[in-house]
């Protein structure tokens, strides 16, 4: 079974654990390395002969158009992360349908790909934000994976369903949540990210087997470039339980990346979006 790869396009202070350390208006002026640890991403990638989306910030598609190409030139999709990782929940619905605008024009301009696809930063779309999907069916995206269907201290929307569903009645759109797991009654994370990179990689292929096997359903991963740099600047100032997320076993984790290709086939979350919008019909 074909299942989903994804790459969160951002670079290592514009993560959520730090939003409120690093103010956005110093960004510019710090050492940057999303280029160089999203090209070693595409070189994983090659390696491996894996496809996958990179959900990347227009922030980012803005000044390094040329790595927007080199994606799209390697068979990748480049889809909308929205410009500057504002979480929907600090928006008004005007201001998202600004924000997507702003960055789509960015992202297809950088990459010459039409952009169908969409994740809100840090899966904010909960039941917070009720006109997200709405705004995103208006604008004209195909897909949206920006629904983390777990209890989480930074994000979730547990109740919410764990596998493709149809957000708005009469619309295409298809939203494409994060891959989860059932054990004892409970759903677990299971969809990449830190919980890929802190916990065992044998819980990671249970998981995405259980979903192939037992549920019959693609599972839909995600990471970020920054999660493979172990040689990243360290944050001071910020909580120690966000400093222990961010920085644990980031030597490990292309190693573990590399073991996920190899386990398990992969392609585009546009690859999936049609197939899985049918199911959810």
């Amino acid at each position: 079974m074909l299942n989903a790869l994804s790459v969160d396009v951002e670079d290592w202070f514009q993560v959520g654990a730090f939003e409120r350390t690093i103010r956005r208006e110093d960004w510019a002026g710090l050492t940057h390395r999303v280029e160089r640890n999203t090209d070693a991403v595409l070189a994983l990638f090659e390696e491996a002969g894996a496809k996958a989306t990179f959900f990347t910030l227009g922030w980012v598609a803005e000044r390094y158009p040329a790595l927007m190409r080199r994606i799209v030139g390697a068979g990748h999709e480049v889809a909308s992360h929205g410009y500057d990782h504002a979480r929907l929940f600090t928006f008004d619905g005007a201001q998202f349908r600004a924000d997507l605008r702003r960055s789509r024009a960015i992202l297809e301009d950088a990459s010459g790909q039409a952009v169908t696809g969409y994740r809100a930063p840090s899966f904010s779309i909960d039941r917070r934000v009720p006109w997200a999907h709405e705004v995103l069916a208006e604008e004209g995206y195909a897909y949206s994976s920006s629904v983390a269907p777990i209890r989480h201290d930074h994000y979730g929307w547990p109740e919410s369903p764990r596998f493709a569903w149809k957000p708005v009645a009469g619309s295409p759109l298809v939203e494409l949540p994060v891959t989860t797991a059932k054990l004892a009654g409970r759903t677990l994370a299971a969809g990449g990210g830190g919980f890929f990179r802190l916990l065992p990689y044998g819980f990671s292929r249970w998981a995405i087997q259980q979903v192939n096997r037992r549920d019959r359903r693609p599972a839909i991963i995600y990471f970020h470039p920054w999660e493979i740099d172990p040689d990243q600047p360290r944050v001071e100032g910020a909580p120690l339980r966000s400093r222990f997320r961010h920085y644990a076993n980031l030597s490990v984790m292309a190693d573990k990346l590399r073991r996920l290709t190899r386990d398990f086939a992969w392609t585009r979350v546009d690859a999936l979006a049609a197939q899985e919008a049918e199911r959810a019909a």
